[in-house]
């Protein structure tokens, strides 16, 4: 199972993990921290999620494992997210942090979608997208990088508003889960066009949404009539 472990003989964090029946450890120069491991877990998923949709690609993430090597400002990025990049040890462990921090968290660029957006609408909608991302998108998505959330997340999430007590007693309709993801998407939609990462909410289908029997007259009264 893939994991984040620390060297024990100088506690610098290491991915490991397998794929295709082979071992990798890829040796990082981030001191054994708990925002550390976060940060690396987030890179984990990804490449979890990329071996499972038969995506990953080795020299993507690590490519100084590549023999035929070259240097570029794109590939000194991915070497510092994979922690191969050749800086000094006395390097500033914040400089590859912010490497690592490729896009914002989901907090903040909901903040600033909604900021952008709101001046072209109703004081109605503002309200109730407001009380959207308040309520139900930031608990769930907020410290999460607007790039490392996948469909199952949002499926996940889906299920979860499937639970959630609605008016009158009643869980939330179809109708209002089906508004809130597509919030989520319209955020997730404009975050993937700014930071180049394919957006996760294409492939999700809104829930079908049951047709009212309308019945303007009884049984008596069309007999009557």
């Amino acid at each position: 199972m893939a994991s984040i472990r620390a060297r024990k003989d100088n506690g610098l964090l290491f991915f490991d993990f397998r794929y295709q029946g082979k071992r990798y450890r890829e040796q990082t120069l981030l001191n054994d921290t708990k925002s550390n491991r976060k940060k690396m877990e987030e890179v984990l998923t990804k490449i979890e999620n990329d071996i499972s949709d038969g995506i990953f690609d080795h020299q993507k993430y690590f490519p100084k494992s590549n023999s035929n090597h070259y240097s570029s400002p794109q590939r000194d990025i991915a070497e510092a997210v994979a922690g191969t990049l050749p800086i000094s040890q006395t390097a500033k462990v914040s400089h590859v942090q912010s490497i690592i921090q490729t896009t914002p968290l989901f907090k903040d660029f909901a903040e600033k979608w909604f900021d952008e957006c709101k001046i072209g609408w109703r004081r109605s909608y503002i309200e109730t997208m407001r009380n959207t991302i308040d309520k139900h998108l930031l608990p769930y998505f907020g410290e999460k990088m607007v790039s490392s959330i996948r469909r199952e997340d949002i499926l996940d999430f889906r299920s979860q508003l499937a639970k959630v007590p609605g008016r009158k007693s009643q869980n939330l309709s179809a109708r209002r889960i089906n508004a809130i993801i597509l919030g989520l998407r319209q955020i997730l939609n404009e975050a993937a066009d700014r930071y180049n990462f394919t957006t996760p909410g294409q492939r999700v289908k809104p829930l079908k949404i049951k047709r009212q029997d309308i019945a303007p007259f009884t049984l008596d009264e069309v007999i009557s009539s």
